[in-house]
């Protein structure tokens, strides 16, 4: 595993920093799940971050509390925000695995609400 990823391991959110057109960066604590060398992050379809991941893919990212506090080094990397059913539905198998029922629960409550979903997938750079 790349060097860059082990502070990764065991850690339950990352902070992903996007970028408005304007180059102000937003910072958001995310669950995340790894697979090999890529993150991948399952959010609703029309977040801002995944407007932000579509119109500029340089993210830097973080291990970090719930709350966005990082507890690591703040890393460059590429994110892409797909939203094809077989990427989704990937990144969706990844974060029950991870998560467990928690994290079941919570999706099958969205989805009833109506919630559509994308996956991100973040490598380092």
């Amino acid at each position: 595993m790349n060097n860059t990823l082990k502070q990764f391991e065991k850690q339950q959110y990352l902070n992903i920093e996007t970028f408005r057109k304007n180059g102000q960066g937003v910072k958001t604590p995310v669950w995340f799940a790894q697979n090999g060398e890529t993150l991948h992050i399952w959010t609703g379809i029309s977040s801002g971050k995944v407007k932000r991941i579509r119109n500029n893919g340089s993210v830097r990212i973080a291990p970090s509390t719930a709350s966005g506090e990082a507890l690591g080094e703040w890393v460059n990397a590429r994110a892409t925000a797909h939203d094809s059913e077989s990427k989704v539905k990937e990144t969706e198998a990844l974060f029950k695995k991870k998560y467990g029922v928690v994290f079941t629960i919570l999706s099958k409550l969205n989805k009833w609400r109506g919630g559509k979903y994308a996956s991100v997938e973040v490598i380092a750079s």
